[in-house]
């Protein structure tokens, strides 16, 4: 068990035990859950889009890199023509 002091701004140092056993680093996000007078805290995973890779069936064969780097400037340079006018 650990204890923390709360500052006049109401932030607390969370002990490094925990945040070692929690896997927090710096920049990570925690989550505060209240119930009967009770507060639990738990770390928010960070999401990378990779994460996503294979989640939503492909509607299309993926055209390479190229391909999609072509159809992109393609539209963004049509959305620029259309605002020139």
């Amino acid at each position: 068990m650990s204890m923390a002091k709360v500052t006049v701004k109401g932030q607390v140092t969370i002990p490094k035990e925990v945040r070692q056993q929690l896997g927090i680093a710096e920049g990570d996000f925690v989550f505060f859950e209240l119930e009967d007078g009770k507060a639990t805290m738990r770390r928010i995973k960070r999401v990378s889009l990779l994460d996503f890779v294979g989640a939503f069936p492909a509607t299309r064969p993926f055209p390479g890199k190229e391909a999609v780097r072509a159809e992109v400037q393609g539209r963004v340079a049509e959305r620029v023509a259309k605002h020139q006018d």
